[in-house]
């Protein structure tokens, strides 16, 4: 690339709608690349690197304060390589980078702003800076004039920050120590009770504001709770579930939840709706609604597959990856309400009757006298409240709406193929199962490319960058579970492959059960991330754990030994996360509670995809179980497994120990109850 074409914004064909968002800016943005890289090196330049996302609202306003400004874009064009970077796209970038800024600075977020060398290693950290200085932080002008002066003043002291704060984010990426027994009951109970004493049992949730939702903890405690039968984890699950579902962080008119609650009350969220949010929460309200029958959580597992299949797809089948917090630059402005625009709407008694249903006041509970839509309590009137609930979306359909980030994101799909197949089948939805479906061929026929997978596509186009483990984890977990959902052992096929590639590329050769976030031939990065915490998402190493258990329960018996391995030795290192940090190891805890179960497995031989066996064995099976039907021989666990006197029958294995084999529904409850 010439110096004119680098001299310029170059996001306009990025496949990212976060870069394009910034292709009009006066910024000489590049994506990262070895060009930008040799371009910084040639000037002699530092490299600026910001990292964010579309949805994310100080993103925006960033953007808007200094990078659409001409004369802050003339200071980073002449003393920069400015480079920016869609977290979402690049995680592992984002994981290196963001490590950098917790240690220097004892916090992270984003928009996060670094400051590398022309070999990317990070000298100066940040996160969001104003146009101009408050609350004792200096502005982003002043900050580009202080890092410039230090570069050609003080070269020296560049060197010396950068080189200590990548040795230690190279000592940060070690591997995990084995723990000193794998995950077992005891263990597992003391997680859940190290978390039970952060729960706020008044309000819901664990911790204070702001609170996310704590949705693989969730799955985790309620997996725990089917093995234990322990109410009072059942009890701080139900608590929690349904705050968040009558809170304003969920949409009581179009379902699914925003990312976070900014108050400890769960009522004004921060409005971006995630799709990984919404495909572990429906996860949890299906587990949940099918465990206890609750008509709140499965209307809310209703409701959210409802939002996933109707906001969030696109025309490739699959999913986009979030809608923004902002509506034409104002947050909440499509979800706020005052009692007069109620009124408006649905007449004066119906809006009276409405306002006091989702405590919409003239004070308001969000800004300029607007109110987040609640449900305290469910309606004294169903029928009312249906009509009222239609009218009301109706209207906001019509309101300016907050833009859709299209980009298809490989993990957040396959959590999404997961969440629709798993609990399609657990509730009784094909349409949910054949949905989850459509989605994962595109993965398959688009996301794979010449044998390898790739992080993300928008609009049928797939990106450049290299999937990473989350990615190869849960489009794995996704099609074993559509393998379940259909008895189809096209999806078994698929998913070993995928697991092939992960075993091939990210798992550490020396030492077993731990794993790298980017695989053996990536990019050489200046460290190489492995992150075993679950955040906002599960970690690839948890992930994995989940797939290759799942894996070595459906799989021939060659192939199972093998998974069955790999799977005990990752989990061995997630013990000591589950015992020193329970809270950020929830997805550690739901797939250990899976393993100490076997995992529970239940083949039913039959021939009627409709079968009443099979049926009870999906909505009555514990969390984490596997459950396949078919005729005998169809599928590696249906093998010399055939009817019983001519009828439908379930084989139930726990591991490598089986029950003798079920012919009647009641009695299959009772043993998968027991």
């Amino acid at each position: 690339m010439n110096s004119d074409a680098r001299s310029r914004n170059t996001l306009g064909g990025a496949t990212s709608p976060y870069l394009r968002q910034h292709a009009d800016n006066p910024v000489h943005w590049h994506q990262w690349g070895p060009d930008a890289l040799a371009w910084a090196a040639e000037r002699d330049v530092p490299i600026l690197l910001s990292i964010g996302y579309s949805a994310c609202h100080w993103c925006h306003v960033m953007a808007h304060e200094s990078f659409e400004d001409e004369a802050t874009a003339a200071v980073m064009n002449e003393n920069f390589v400015c480079i920016k970077v869609d977290r979402e796209e690049r995680p592992d970038l984002d994981a290196i980078y963001m490590n950098a800024t917790v240690a220097t600075t004892g916090h992270g977020g984003w928009p996060m702003t670094c400051f590398l060398t022309t070999t990317g290693e990070p000298f100066y950290c940040g996160t969001y800076y104003p146009q101009t200085p408050r609350g004792g932080m200096p502005s982003f002008a002043q900050l580009l004039e202080a890092i410039t002066e230090t570069w050609r003043e003080r070269r020296d002291d560049v060197q010396r920050a950068s080189a200590s704060i990548t040795a230690e984010l190279r000592t940060g990426a070690a591997g995990v120590p084995a723990g000193a027994a794998p995950p077992d009951a005891d263990l597992l109970g003391a997680a859940v009770a190290t978390v039970l004493r952060d729960e706020d049992t008044e309000r819901g949730g664990f911790g204070g504001a702001p609170k996310f939702p704590p949705s693989a903890l969730l799955e985790g405690m309620l997996r725990g709770y089917e093995r234990t039968g322990d109410g009072a984890v059942l009890a701080a699950v139900e608590r929690t579930a349904s705050a968040m579902a009558r809170g304003g962080i969920y949409d009581q008119l179009g379902g699914g939840f925003a990312r976070y609650s900014v108050d400890a009350e769960w009522v004004v969220p921060h409005f971006e709706k995630m799709l990984y949010d919404n495909a572990q929460l429906l996860r949890v309200y299906a587990h949940l609604g099918r465990r206890t029958g609750t008509p709140l959580a499965l209307r809310v597992a209703a409701e959210t597959a409802e939002f996933i299949l109707r906001e969030l797809r696109t025309a490739t089948g699959c999913f986009a990856s979030a809608l923004d917090a902002d509506t034409e630059g104002v947050e909440g402005l499509t979800y706020a309400w005052t009692p007069d625009q109620l009124v408006e709407v649905l007449g004066f008694e119906d809006g009276i009757w409405a306002a006091g249903l989702l405590a919409v006041s003239s004070a308001g509970t969000f800004e300029a006298g607007t109110s987040v839509l609640q449900l305290p309590a469910d309606p004294d009137d169903p029928e009312r409240w249906e009509s009222v609930r239609t009218r009301l979306f109706r209207a906001r359909s019509g309101r300016p709406q907050p833009g859709r980030d299209d980009k298809v994101v490989t993990a957040w799909n396959g959590l999404a193929v997961t969440a629709l197949a798993e609990a399609g089948a657990g509730l009784g939805r094909p349409d949910w199962i054949a949905a989850a479906a459509d989605c994962a061929r595109y993965l398959l026929d688009e996301h794979l490319v010449d044998g390898r997978l790739r992080r993300a596509s928008l609009g049928g186009v797939v990106g450049d960058a290299a999937g990473v483990l989350d990615d190869h984890a849960a489009l794995a977990t996704g099609l074993l579970t559509l393998h379940q959902a259909t008895g189809e052992l096209e999806w078994l096929t698929r998913a070993q492959e995928v697991v092939e590639l992960a075993l091939a590329h990210f798992a550490d050769p020396d030492e077993p059960g731990c794993w790298f976030d980017t695989a053996d031939d990536a990019e050489r990065l200046i460290a190489r991330p492995r992150d075993p915490f679950d955040g906002a998402t599960p970690s690839g190493a948890s992930s994995v754990a989940e797939a290759l258990l799942a894996a070595a329960a459906l799989s021939e018996p060659e192939l199972s030994s093998r998974y069955a391995l790999a799977a005990a030795n990752t989990l061995d290192r997630g013990a000591p996360l589950l015992a020193r940090v329970a809270r950020s190891a929830g997805h550690w805890l739901a797939v250990a509670e899976a393993s100490l179960r076997g995992p529970l497995q239940v083949a039913v031989s039959t021939t009627d995809p409709r079968s009443e066996l099979l049926a009870v064995a999906r909505r009555a099976a514990p969390g984490g179980s596997v459950v396949i039907g078919g005729t005998p021989g169809s599928v590696p666990l249906l093998v010399d497994r055939p009817p019983v006197d001519g009828a439908d029958a379930a084989y139930v294995c726990r591991g490598v120990v089986c029950d003798r084999p079920v012919t009647g529904a009641e009695e299959l409850a009772d043993v998968l109850s027991g």
